[in-house]
């Protein structure tokens, strides 16, 4: 099937499920856009996932068996040339980003056998993968996740973007032409580190968040310095760099770097280490984390009621959960964090035929809605015949350095030349 304006891979739900993963709380600035109220909403090409990264929007569709992708730039369009090595660039960053070379399914496959709790979720909660995230942006995003819930964070992170940040371009609405859509980049450490910051983000009710959001885009701009790029869509500031190298070091030396800023303890660090360090194995602990522990674990609940988090009992529960998931623990943990959110308390489950009171309403002063929708449990089965997978096969192998799984997706035969593009752009980004 194809959409226009966009480029696929087949990807099947079962590797990655797009309304899962982009709203377990792992990243906060992806907008979901549905049709109007009087089109049907289904799983789909009918909801567009949309992120803002420096220099490029990024859009997603998904059906049951492709991932469809576009990218919008700003100013003039670029050539034919120069927007097929800039999708290039934007295929390279989805693997990244989604980390397609590991393979979800065996995991999944993996943790069942070893866990009958895991085994009960697998089935209704596929596709939920960890992103690879930008350390600064999850670091930030992760101070302001301090006693909060989902929706809270998403505001807080979205006004950090509109306030600090200049509009890149705008979009229309994808199934509202006459609704313009403005998007703005996560803001650098230098946009945040001024001391005026804190009072601001306190009137925008980020409360004692605020200053934790300040002193530490602070600390990193006093010892990593800023530099005036030549294009503010391109280059990012040395500390971004700096972060981004945490990825090198050992999982405890990791921590404790960040584990230096403030606002940062031992949970969000250890959120940071799983989504945007490769720390695959880590499981950050909270209260929910706990909850599962017992229920499921046999880890023993206080006899007074609530218990306290000392880290006695946190390093218990980590070391409990890595003995039955391994070196993908963290990834494992996630699934059944998310089946745990009340937000997914439907998820998986048959989707009952709308009455018409509890169709969408419109927004107030739009004509387009952000629809609730129960999305059904991916197929096993994708469309392809064994004769057409094996003509279209191809081997996307972009990070060589990434754990030694791969997935083989099947390209269509107008994205194959991608692939010889592709090592052009990464010999050239690696030089």
């Amino acid at each position: 099937m194809g959409l226009a304006g966009f480029k696929s891979i087949p990807l099947p739900l079962l590797q990655l499920s797009l309304s899962a993963v982009l709203k377990c709380g792992q990243s906060f600035r992806w907008s979901v856009l549905t049709p109007l109220a009087s089109q049907e909403v289904s799983l789909g090409p009918n909801v567009e996932y949309r992120l803002c990264l420096r220099d490029r929007v990024i859009c997603l569709r998904q059906s049951s068996d492709a991932l469809f992708y576009r990218s919008v730039f700003p100013g003039p369009q670029p050539s034919p040339s120069k927007l097929l090595e800039r999708e290039a660039e934007t295929l390279i960053w989805l693997n990244d980003y989604f980390q397609l070379n590991i393979d979800l399914v065996s995991l999944y496959k993996q943790w069942a056998e070893k866990d009958k709790a895991f085994a009960s979720f697998q089935e209704r909660f596929q596709g939920i993968r960890i992103l690879r995230q930008d350390p600064w942006e999850n670091l930030i995003s992760f101070i302001c996740s301090s006693n909060n819930n989902i929706s809270r964070i998403t505001k807080m992170v979205q006004s950090l973007c509109t306030q600090y940040s200049p509009m890149l371009l705008t979009l229309e609405h994808p199934f509202c032409a006459t609704e313009l859509l403005t998007y703005h980049p996560f803001p650098p450490p230098s946009a945040l580190a001024d001391a005026s910051t804190g009072l601001k983000l306190r009137s925008l009710g980020f409360g004692y968040r605020a200053d934790f959001i300040q002193k530490t885009a602070k600390m990193l701009v006093d010892a990593h310095g800023t530099e005036a790029p030549s294009s503010p869509t391109q280059i990012i500031e040395p500390s971004e760099v700096w972060l981004q190298q945490l990825r090198r070091l050992s999982t405890s030396d990791a921590r404790e770097e960040l584990l230096k800023f403030v606002g940062v303890g031992r949970k969000v660090a250890d959120c940071i280490l799983l989504m945007s360090l490769d720390k695959k194995e880590v499981v950050p602990v909270d209260t929910h984390v706990h909850q599962i522990a017992m229920k499921y674990y046999g880890l023993k609940s206080s006899t007074g009621g609530k218990t306290n988090m000392t880290a006695k009992l946190y390093e218990e529960i980590n070391t409990k959960l890595f003995s039955i998931w391994g070196e993908y623990a963290g990834w494992a943990h996630t699934v059944l964090f998310t089946a745990d959110l009340k937000s997914f308390s439907s998820y998986g489950l048959p989707t009952p035929s709308p009455s018409p009171a509890s169709m969408p309403l419109k927004k107030k002063g739009s004509n387009a809605v952000e629809a609730k929708v129960a999305y059904p449990t991916p197929s096993v089965t994708t469309s392809d015949s064994p004769l057409k997978r094996k003509q279209r096969s191809a081997l996307l192998s972009l990070d060589e350095e990434g754990p030694n799984v791969n997935i083989v997706l099947q390209l269509p035969e107008e994205n194959l030349d991608f692939l010889s593009l592709i090592d052009r752009v990464k010999r050239r980004r690696r030089s």
